[in-house]
């Protein structure tokens, strides 16, 4: 009996993804207070800044904050916030599935640690939640995706302090009691194992407020994950038919050689990647990570009750795929990190392009934690050029296309994949480096790295292209 599967699942989620923080601007509107992604300078004289992505001062931001002469390029997003309803609507010609975005926390908690929700902002997402609904498409949430109120950062000290972990858990329950009969997939936090390049963007630590960075960062993520769980737990009780993830930035890194030393640096260096979904999808702490923070002098205090709030687990796996890197043993142990591999092709950002090493990324999640998966964040950004409001982009066809082609292998491997979600299927702010000139969607939008343009919306040969795809259910890629 032939047991391996001949495509796509039947009811395979065909999706697209953002974020609030890259697309919504209206940063100061209806009650919305500062989050971590509003500090990120960009000015004419400087180079763009990427302070927002790595380790940062409060007293830079303070100073960000105070200054009247900068422009900040993640709050004029794409108007996301005003014009929605439009860009859902070519979503959903599109073919689109299920959609994929975050809530801003502050735009519900404006400062973070108040007791009660800014309606304004709750509004908006019901309307937002609405409208994803009304155009055919199921939403996939984020509740943390690079959003925390920077108030948390500058009175606290980001994720550092367990203060943090109640005022996400009043939120979570807050979007939670709001929304559970309108978005029945979550995700709690956005890729949670970037604590290296995304420290302060992900946990609003400011490097000069703590003695030591990186058990500061542990404890962080430590608490988050606290958070985390305590917040599925309340899912379960509550509204047992939402889903609660947990979500990686996927990837694995591959042994520089076969020196038996490389491989092993590089097992230790991916295992400190699953760490994460080990302890969100197993519900405990492995013993590599006590041995890695012995080896490193990592510091983690467990506060009262985490052990057990921990066995609360995520019901399913979401990843983001962008590359794959590789290790040394000497780069390990000096802790300089993974590096490109030299032998794949890469975007104009040095963003290497290998498909089947989300091949292997789908086999081994799967192998190590038997649970749904959905990649939840998947696609490359390119310069594009507008020709009489055209944009032949094959370059981003073929991207996906062999990347699809990998998927349908790892389907046919075993694997319980779920859902795709391309990112993002309209242009949007980049994260790592704040450009609009770093395109990922199949829908261009005219504004330039300086926020200046009409803001007009045009398809890509790729919009065609992968409309035809979910029309097939993954059959047709030519």
């Amino acid at each position: 009996m032939n047991k391996v599967p001949e495509g796509f699942p039947k009811h395979f989620l065909w999706g697209g993804a953002i974020a609030a923080n890259q697309a919504e601007g209206a940063w100061d509107s209806d009650g919305k207070g500062w989050c971590v992604a509003d500090i990120n300078e960009f000015r004419d004289d400087v180079a763009l800044e990427k302070k927002s992505n790595m380790e940062t001062t409060i007293a830079y931001v303070k100073e960000a904050m105070a200054s009247t002469d900068r422009i900040f390029p993640k709050r004029w997003g794409i108007d996301f916030y005003h014009t929605y309803k439009e860009d859902l609507k070519l979503l959903a010609e599109l073919g689109l599935k299920t959609f994929r975005t975050s809530i801003n926390w502050s735009r519900i908690f404006p400062n973070g640690d108040e007791s009660e929700p800014n309606e304004q902002g709750l509004r908006f997402y019901d309307e937002l939640f609405d409208a994803i609904i009304a155009n055919g498409m199921e939403p996939m949430i984020t509740m943390s995706h690079y959003e925390i109120p920077i108030h948390l950062t500058t009175a606290y000290k980001g994720w550092y302090s367990r203060e943090v972990i109640d005022f996400f858990v009043r939120y979570g329950q807050v979007v939670l009691d709001r929304y559970h009969d309108k978005v029945k997939k979550w995700i709690i936090v956005n890729q949670i194992n970037l604590i290296v390049h995304e420290s302060f963007n992900h946990l609003g630590i400011g490097e000069d407020v703590v003695t030591d960075l990186l058990s500061a960062k542990y404890q962080g993520v430590h608490n988050e994950m606290v958070a985390s769980a305590l917040i599925t737990k309340y899912a379960h009780e509550n509204y047992p038919d939402n889903e609660i993830g947990m979500m990686l930035c996927g990837g694995p890194s591959y042994a520089a050689t076969c020196k038996a030393e490389d491989v092993l640096a590089t097992v230790k260096l991916n295992q400190m990647e699953y760490f994460f979904a080990d302890v969100l999808l197993r519900g405990y702490y492995p013993g590599y990570a006590f041995r890695y923070f012995e080896d490193k002098g990592i510091q983690v205090v467990f506060g009262s009750g985490d052990e057990e709030a921990l066995k609360n687990t995520a019901d399913f796996l979401s990843f983001s795929y962008y590359y794959t890197q590789i290790c040394d043993e000497e780069s390990y142990t000096k802790d300089l990190g993974p590096h490109r591999n030299k032998e794949l092709d890469a975007n104009p950002w040095g963003w290497t392009i290998d498909p089947t090493g989300l091949r292997i990324a789908l086999n081994e999640f799967y192998d190590r934690y038997q649970c749904p998966i959905y990649i939840t964040e998947n696609g490359i950004g390119y310069f594009d050029e507008v020709e009489e409001d055209q944009i032949h982009d094959s370059y981003r066809i073929d991207y996906y296309r062999d990347h699809i082609k990998a998927i349908k292998e790892a389907i046919k491997d075993g694997v319980d994949l779920r859902g795709y979600y391309a990112w993002g299927p309209i242009d949007i702010i980049s994260c790592s480096s704040s450009e609009m000139s770093k395109r990922y969607g199949f829908i261009y939008v005219d504004l330039d790295d300086y926020g200046q343009g009409s803001g007009k919306r045009l398809k890509k040969d790729s919009f065609a292209w992968y409309q035809q795809v979910i029309r097939s259910n993954g059959e047709v890629l030519e």
